[in-house]
């Protein structure tokens, strides 16, 4: 009676294990039905999200053929530096020759330069996307201007938010601007955030904060711009004469 019941015992261990086994088998691989000869971004670039954190929109790109029109079953991977998950990383075209992926960011602050692409008959075709992961710090001060600044420094309005930028006699430079914003330092920007545009003698149409926002909540805004930039912001440091 033991040994039947060891023998049942072993006979269900070694089904458990055989199924684990098959559940954990890796799909096949993809294989394209058709090939297209370029690829454009659709939408889902320029996004911004906290580290660690899923895009609120999804990234979508388009492949057609020599004629401009949509190539459906065409292959399309995705690919992105370490930490950056897609879900899924490879999918074929749909009808309309869009291929869609959800992005996760890296843990890590910074930009993350996005690929997708799809291979042709001769050569792949490649576009390339940039997304930035904010940290804890540069998130706050992101959502610091969403409740105080976009509304006249975006010139872009939203579901929640209706821009009063075109109303504006001055135009705010918005926060992406890095052309203009990179070039104030951090000390500019504080006066001007705190005391209002009249601090360096710009649009009295830009109202001081220095009633609403502490000084971590400025310094906070200040990181937010600084990793939106674009151009990317480079931070003056040392600078070392070459012999």
């Amino acid at each position: 009676m033991m040994r039947r019941s060891s023998v049942c015992l072993m006979f269900l261990i070694l089904a458990t294990v055989a199924g684990c086994k098959h559940s954990a088998a890796t799909s096949p691989a993809l294989k394209a039905r058709a090939a297209g000869t370029a690829i454009a971004a659709s939408s889902g670039g320029q996004q911004i999200g906290e580290t660690g954190t899923a895009l609120k929109d999804p990234l979508v790109v388009q492949v057609n053929d020599d004629h401009g029109t949509a190539v459906q079953g065409a292959l399309v991977e995705f690919r992105g530096p370490a930490g950056v998950h897609f879900d899924p990383a490879a999918v074929l075209t749909d009808s309309s020759g869009q291929a869609t992926t959800t992005i996760r960011l890296g843990t890590i602050a910074g930009r993350y330069q996005i690929s997708a692409v799809t291979p042709g008959k001769s050569q792949s075709a490649t576009i390339q996307a940039v997304e930035t992961a904010l940290g804890y710090q540069q998130e706050l001060g992101y959502l610091l201007a969403e409740k105080y600044c976009d509304r006249c420094h975006d010139p872009e309005s939203s579901v929640e938010r209706v821009s009063n930028y075109d109303n504006l006699e001055v135009k705010p430079h918005p926060f992406t601007e890095g052309d203009t914003l990179n070039k104030m330092s951090d000390a500019d920007l504080v006066a001007i955030i705190q005391h209002g545009g009249p601090a360096l003698n710009r649009s009295a149409l830009m109202p001081p904060y220095g009633n609403t926002l502490s000084a971590a909540d400025v310094r906070a805004l200040i990181a937010s711009i600084r990793a939106v930039a674009d151009p990317p912001y480079q931070p003056a440091g040392t600078v070392y004469a070459r012999k």
